[in-house]
This record gives structure tokens, sequence and C-alpha cells, in this order.
């Protein structure tokens, strides 16, 4: 038996999310993409820019049209007319920037991952929480409409029970990119591979088992894993991330009752599809797009959560975050990758 229809997005229009006042920390490609995207899909203001580098802040505000730039992220969190700081430096100095902002009483939107390992991801809550100001992560994925639809069709059991999720992400980078820098906490997991692993933390929650393989890079990162996970129930999910070619980036969802495909790329705004074992298929079509289509919608829900007094995102929770990264963790266990910073972790026999 198959449903007659897909649900609708329930996403509102992002020109009409409650305007606030933006400082960007880190100009770097991800802070020009979320610039482009709300100032041209939403009212949201983008009222300062923060840099190490003073020269880059004040070109980053002339380009878009920044009132402040400032040469330190100190004196960007400091500032008395932001209301919320979007974090996205480099993965590094996620945490202590977000700790920076969020100190200084600002609500804080971070550049996925939320910090190098779960540990950091606590930490920045409990900050958050005791601050008394709104934190999440930009996993700007589940912030789109179609991601809003799936999440419809899995609250209402449509797929049946969920037997397995498989998710990949795999893309090309020129030999100059940070991704192959270690002290950077390079390689894929945490550019790319950490949108398969938070859709099947999404869908799956935090797996029992997890059996995870590596390959080297000749620069001191990983360039492939894969990992097979187990959960409560006999569910598994398998991902695969690297950084050797691109790929299709797709998943799938299966359940007892239909089958999920997102096309690719999946994190991306696009379309899906829902197969029953009778033949019924059952669209939604969205115009496919990048960051530049896609990065407002999360900017005008973090507007509207804040608005409504919200300390954390409904669709991307603190917990969820951790979560993920805590899978993130137990696969670089498994492997012996350490990044910048942390004591070490022991790889298993």
């Amino acid at each position: 038996m198959s449903a007659a229809t897909l649900p609708q997005s329930r996403v509102p229009g992002s020109r009409d999310a409650p305007v606030l006042r933006w400082g960007i920390m880190g100009p770097g490609w991800i802070a020009e993409r979320f610039t482009e995207s709300i100032q041209t899909n939403t009212g949201q203001v983008i009222a300062a820019v923060g840099s190490r580098s003073l020269s880059r802040a004040k070109a980053f505000a002339e380009t878009y049209d920044v009132a402040a730039a400032y040469g330190s992220y100190e004196e960007l969190a400091a500032a008395p007319d932001i209301d919320i700081v979007y974090v996205c430096t480099p993965h590094t100095g996620h945490h202590a920037a977000a700790a920076l902002a969020i100190d200084a009483g600002k609500h804080v939107l971070i550049e996925k991952p939320i910090g190098l390992n779960a540990d950091q991801a606590r930490d920045i809550a409990a900050r958050a929480e005791a601050a008394g100001v709104f934190a999440a992560e930009a996993m700007w994925t589940f912030f789109l409409p179609k991601f809003d639809v799936i999440r419809q069709i899995l609250d209402a059991g449509t797929l049946g029970t969920i037997t397995t999720v498989v998710a990949e992400y795999g893309e090309h980078f020129d030999r100059t990119h940070r991704i192959f820098s270690p002290e950077l906490a390079g390689g894929p997991l945490l550019d790319l591979g950490t949108y398969p692993l938070a859709l099947v933390t999404e869908v799956l929650g935090s797996p029992q088992r997890l059996l995870a393989v590596g390959q080297p890079h000749e620069s001191g990162v990983n360039a492939q894993l894969s990992a097979v996970m187990e959960f409560d129930g006999g569910a598994q999910a398998v991902v695969n991330t690297h950084v050797h070619n691109f790929t299709p980036t797709a998943a799938i969802v299966v359940g007892s009752e239909a089958t999920l495909t997102i096309e690719g790329p999946f994190n991306m705004p696009g379309g899906f599809e829902v197969r029953f074992p009778d033949g019924t298929r059952l669209r939604h079509d969205e115009p496919s797009g990048g960051h530049f289509e896609g990065l407002h919608y999360e900017a005008a829900a973090v507007a509207r959560a804040i608005a409504a007094g919200s300390t954390q995102s409904g669709q991307r929770t603190l917990a969820a975050s951790i979560r993920t990264l805590e899978v993130a963790d137990e696969i670089r266990r498994q492997l012996g990758v350490v990044f910048p910073g942390e004591a070490g972790i022991a790889a298993s026999p």
C-alpha cells in the first residue's frame, strides 16, 4: 500500500524572517557564499566582518557593502551592534571562535562541523546554555525545503521500519586546498563525510557497532574512509567519503514499506523519489542548486528561532550535532586519525 501524495514543505519564505544583525567571523569562501545568499534572498543584515587580518576584513566589507570591519575576532565578538556571530573560520578555530562569541553574549551559528570532536561540541553547548544564547551548527542541508518534506515522510512512518541507509560523498580538490593540511584537520571526514554521517545519525540515531577502514594520503591526512554501522533493531548504514574525485553524492533510505532515494548531491537543493513495492513512485521536485540557493534558509530559520526565544534550532539540535561527532570520533579512533590540539586517540588493535 502506498501514500497518494507527498507532503508539502512547511518552510516559510526567507525574506519574511525577523531581521538580525550578523557578524562574520572568518571571511573565507563559505562566508562569501553565505553573504551572497542572504543578501539576495533575505532581509538579514551583514553588519560586520572580523578577521585576523584587518586588510582581509576590509576587502570583504568593501566587496559586500558591510558597514564594519575588524582586525581581530575579539573586536567582532565585542561589537555592540551585532546580534549573532556566524563562525566560519577553519575547522581548527571553530571551538575557540564560538566560545569567544558566546562568552561575549552573542548568539552563534557555527559552520559544520561545530567542533573538531564531540568534546568541543559539548563544551559549546554547555557554554551557550550557561550564557542563555542561541547556538547551532550550520548544517544547511537540514534547513532546506526538501528536508522538511523528508522529515515529514519519516515522522509519518511512510517508509515503514528503516532497515538501511547508504550515503556517500567524494570530491576532487586541487592539491593546494586546505583539505590536504594535517594542521587544519584535513581529510574528507569533516568537510564531506559530515554530511552522510549527519544523515545516518538523523535517521537511525547512534550506532551500537561500527567498523571503519581508511586509506592514507601522501600529504599526511586521511584520503578515504568507509564505515559500516549497526543499530538497535538490526538496521545498518554504509558511508564512504574521499578526496579522490567527484561522485554522485547520493543517499538512499530503505524501509519495510518504501525506499527514499535522494538524488545527488543529496545535501543540496534538488529532488528525491519515494518508491513503493507495488511500483508506485512519488516525486518531490524542486530546482537543483548549490550554496547560493540554499544557505539563506538556515539564516532565516535561525532568525525566526531567536525571535521566538529559542536557544536551539529544531532542524539541527546541539544533541544531534554532538551525536554526529561521536560517530566521527569513533571512526577516527579506529583509523588512528588525530587532529591538532587533541591529546591523541589510540587506534584499535
